[in-house]
């Protein structure tokens, strides 16, 4: 949804009348970037409170045993 903002934004540009972007042009544009921005900020809230979780219950991820392995002879 982030490329295809842009490329709206940027073919509001180029398509006649020369450099003026219509009003939906610019509100398709913002639901675009609106759409894209929570789905991020959902993407790394969840992410953030599992990996909460998982510190709380004591889990480890593979990578993290991984990493004390090699630090650890």
């Amino acid at each position: 949804m982030l490329l295809v903002g842009v490329a709206l934004a940027i073919a509001g540009f180029i398509v006649s009348p020369l450099g003026e972007i219509h009003d939906s042009v610019l509100y398709f544009t913002a639901q675009c970037f609106i759409y894209a921005g929570s789905v991020f900020g959902v993407s790394v809230y969840v992410s953030d409170k599992f990996k909460n979780l998982q510190n709380k219950l004591g889990l480890k991820n593979k990578d993290e045993d991984e990493n004390e392995r090699t630090n650890n002879p």
